[in-house]
């Protein structure tokens, strides 16, 4: 057992040195993303020419756009240190207290999926982010008695997949709230660009722009499809990346030309089939397809409904006529029903 724990921690460590090495750490190695960019070029370039601690930032969206990146480059733009979390690891307040307490001036806090940490210790958060202040109780029962620690000036970006799940008085206390949205075909062919020029994977331009019509408007997808494409190029192909290799390496991944995987065509197939095309709750569709909510609602339906095969309404999740098509069925009439059109 000792020994395998070594190996996975070994092949861990490796897997987040590869992953560290296709980040970009400047704001000009980053694409996509223009109108958050620029706002946080704007703000980094204020707080630093003022000699200030940058202002509380929230980053909200999906996974895999690059928030820890962003993360990152605003911290080596201020050139400012960066202390790294997540919000499940932070259990208490005294966990909070800890790693504020080792900030120095102007450093940056990184918390990510901020809107897993626990409600006491969100509270915590409160007075640290607006008067950089934390009371700590000290003592219980009669002898309990609170003391007030100051802390340095420091920045907290929060990053988080579920917006809506912070609660509103930690939400207001972010100055910039950034939404991320999914990247186009065009900038994640530039992603795999620089991904392959950094792995010395040859690759034509048409075969990288092949995956990142794939890839779900996702980096970190386009990434590891990369990495499977290189593989099967490698032992199939010759080595080459191009428009007909990366096709039938992601054919055999069940990924077909509109970027839909297996699991994405199961759940437009169980609506159409099983539940007769009718409205179905979330909790019923998991059950049919065998997969967790969660991954259902955050994973796939972003993507099926962003390329229009999805909607959710009141009555349920329902196909469009496109995925109709998709499936060799005729479009029906819309329905008079009002509720049945009004997306969630």
């Amino acid at each position: 057992m000792p020994e395998e724990r070594f190996i996975t921690a070994e092949l861990n460590a490796r897997e987040d040195e590869f992953d560290r090495s296709l980040r970009p750490q400047q704001f000009s190695s980053f694409p996509g993303q223009g109108k958050v960019k620029e706002q946080l070029q704007i703000m980094v370039a204020a707080a630093t020419s003022r000699g200030e601690a940058l202002n509380h930032i929230l980053l909200s969206g999906p996974p895999g756009l690059g928030k820890t990146t962003l993360a990152n480059i605003i911290a080596n733009a201020c050139g400012k240190t960066l202390k790294a979390t997540s919000g499940p690891v932070i259990e208490k307040p005294g966990d909070l207290a800890g790693l504020l307490s080792s900030l120095d001036e102007g450093d940056i806090l990184f918390i990510d999926e901020i809107h897993r940490l626990p409600r006491q210790v969100e509270e915590y958060l409160y007075s640290a982010m607006e008067d950089f202040v934390i009371d700590i109780m000290v003592d219980s029962g009669v002898a309990a008695r609170s003391v007030r620690v100051n802390l340095p000036k420091f920045c907290l970006i929060g990053a988080t997949t579920r917006q809506g799940k912070l609660s509103a008085p930690l939400r207001e206390r972010f100055t910039m709230k950034c939404r991320m949205d999914y990247y186009s075909a065009e900038e994640l062919r530039q992603i795999l660009t620089r991904s392959s020029g950094i792995l010395n994977i040859p690759a034509e331009s048409d075969g990288l722009l092949a995956i990142a019509k794939r890839a779900r408007g996702t980096p970190r997808i386009a990434n590891n499809l990369l990495r499977w494409v290189r593989d099967y190029a490698q032992v199939k192909g010759g080595s080459q990346i191009t428009d007909e290799i990366a096709t039938a390496a992601l054919k055999m991944l069940s990924i077909d030309d509109d970027g839909l995987d297996e699991m994405d065509n199961r759940i437009l197939e169980t609506i159409i089939v099983k539940f007769k095309e009718r409205p179905v709750g979330l909790k019923s569709l998991a059950v049919a397809v065998g997969e967790e909510e969660e991954t259902i609602e955050d994973v796939y339906e972003p993507y099926l409904i962003q390329e229009g095969y999805l909607i959710r309404t009141p009555a349920g999740r329902m196909v469009t006529d496109r995925a109709l098509r998709r499936f060799g069925r005729e479009p029906h009439p819309q329905p008079d029903d009002p509720q049945l059109t009004l997306g969630l």
